[in-house]
């Protein structure tokens, strides 16, 4: 199944109501994933830029799609950051594709890079 990293903010009155009744939301999103065929690898809290971070595996896209849009809808989160995850294996075989391939970059930047090809 594929993986997916999702980070999350809460807004401030979600962030109040949580200090007054401390909740186990990582239990609810757990239920949800489930709800949907998946299910949660890891679910964090942490200090900084985001609240928290969940790392969890669905059947597809369209199920991820339905996944955040539903735990959207409420209303508590003030944004979310989700990036598509993949094994080593996945991107080593993108680096051999790659290493296959040639591009020519934009203008201007031949000018220190004379052949202005990746692989050329």
């Amino acid at each position: 199944m594929p993986a997916y990293m999702t980070q999350f903010s809460y807004t401030n009155k979600a962030a109040a109501s949580l200090v007054k009744n401390p909740q186990d939301r990582g239990a609810v999103f757990g239920e949800q994933v489930e709800k949907l065929g998946g299910r949660v690898l890891a679910f964090y809290h942490c200090i900084g830029e985001y609240d928290g971070g969940t790392i969890y595996e669905v059947p597809d896209q369209a199920t991820v799609e339905a996944l955040l849009l539903s735990v959207r809808a409420p209303g508590h989160l003030e944004k979310l950051r989700t990036t598509e995850l993949h094994p080593v294996e996945v991107a080593m075989e993108g680096m051999r594709r790659a290493n296959e391939q040639s591009y020519r970059g934009p203008l201007g930047w031949l000018e220190k890079h004379p052949t202005g090809v990746w692989g050329g």
